[in-house]
């Protein structure tokens, strides 16, 4: 396979119409095609779109992957629903970036991550990544904090640029954040460096709160808004009534920071963070294999003290694997043999050992096989 290529579409907030389904098939006959998703790979060629231009048109969510390593996530939003001067400035770069697209938002996601040797076919990611969009919408920004962190990473920026306002939760990153940072090869260090900074995620509101607010709505917005819930998405109109009550209650989203640094101070608290890291790694390793060979030792001393009660057999035993005159039996001589002598030394009786040793050479002199095992296991 020279090339292989992974699109995935999908629609959230509105399924595709017959037409549209048919526009969409008329670009691929191969594609999987549904009411909410376009999926299709390529090993030879490509797709026959702009996949941009069909994201803008039909889609909410859009994940690209290829077997050399190049990486995208992007997300269509609703204009109206997101502050665009305010995310683009978290995200003003190349590899991650927000543009307006009619009357939508673009959120893009890019990297290039090294190949390695497990084959990822690009069809788990959509799954996910795709609820980071709902995030977004309800003033979620751990995302594009993370989006900024490529440039970081990517020395996109100068060392003396601010990093912004470090959104809450980022020491407790949810699944598909988790997957974020996989997907684009985010260094782990460096996020860890960053969550430092990062408040507690706070809660949304309270139950008691969303209840006064409600009860002072006229009867007709109610009915209304019941209304839409049952005939949109409701997933869409909860977020839609969420920011509406931070709105009227002047509950912001949280863009909270506890402290603000710049990317020469989050470079070199990673790389100080990894350096630790693999001091205390490479002790653990040591720790561990001393402690093997101890057990190692331990466990060779409880054989030594078995083998020396039937010492005599084994010389036996050992003579008769020789008198087969076959490879593996050479072998299985050869081991016991090497178990005598530690017997031997741990007796401190090395030189009868040798002298044992002697006389099987002598014995054995015409088997040169058998020989060559002896010098190679140094007997």
């Amino acid at each position: 396979m020279s090339e292989y290529q992974y699109y995935d579409f999908k629609a959230i907030d509105h399924a595709l119409t017959k037409t549209e389904m048919a526009a969409l098939r008329a670009i691929s006959t191969r594609a999987v095609i549904t009411s909410t998703s376009f999926t299709n790979h390529y090993e030879w060629g490509d797709l026959k779109a702009d996949p941009l231009k069909l994201l803008e048109k039909y889609f909410d969510a859009f994940v690209y992957v290829t077997n050399w390593g190049t990486r995208k996530f992007h997300l269509r939003l609703p204009q109206g629903k997101v502050d665009f001067k305010y995310l683009k400035s978290i995200l003003p770069g190349t590899s991650s970036h927000l543009r307006n697209a009619g009357q939508f938002v673009i959120v893009s996601f890019q990297s290039e991550v090294e190949s390695d040797d497990d084959w990822d076919d690009g069809t788990g990611w959509m799954g996910s990544l795709v609820s980071l969009r709902s995030d977004l919408l309800r003033g979620d920004l751990r995302s594009l904090y993370l989006g900024w962190l490529m440039f970081v990473q990517d020395d996109e920026l100068p060392g003396n640029t601010m990093e912004p306002p470090v959104p809450a939760g980022l020491r407790e990153l949810s699944a598909p954040l988790d997957s974020l940072i996989e997907f684009l090869g985010i260094d782990e260090d460096l996020v860890e460096v960053a969550a430092s900074s990062s408040a507690p995620m706070k809660a949304g509101p309270l139950r008691k709160e969303l209840a006064a607010w409600v009860r002072g709505l006229p009867a007709k917005e109610k009915d209304d808004l019941l209304i839409d819930f049952l005939s949109e998405s409701s997933e869409r109109c909860r977020l839609e009534l969420l920011q509406r009550f931070r709105r009227q209650n002047a509950v912001a989203p949280n863009h909270g920071a506890i402290e603000r640094r710049t990317v020469k101070d989050l470079l070199t608290a990673s790389r100080v963070r990894a350096d630790e890291r693999a001091r205390q790694l490479s002790a653990k390793r040591a720790a561990d294999a001393a402690r093997k060979k101890a057990k190692d030792e331990a466990d060779r001393a409880v054989y030594l003290e078995s083998l020396a009660k039937r010492e005599k057999v084994v010389w036996k035993q050992v003579e008769a694997y020789i008198e087969k005159r076959q490879p593996k039996d050479y072998e299985r001589a050869v081991i016991l043999l090497v178990d005598l002598h530690d017997l031997a030394v741990r007796q401190e009786d090395e030189t009868g050992f040798q002298l044992t040793m002697e006389e099987f050479r002598k014995t054995h002199a015409a088997k040169g096989a058998f020989l060559r095992r002896l010098a190679k296991a140094n007997l």
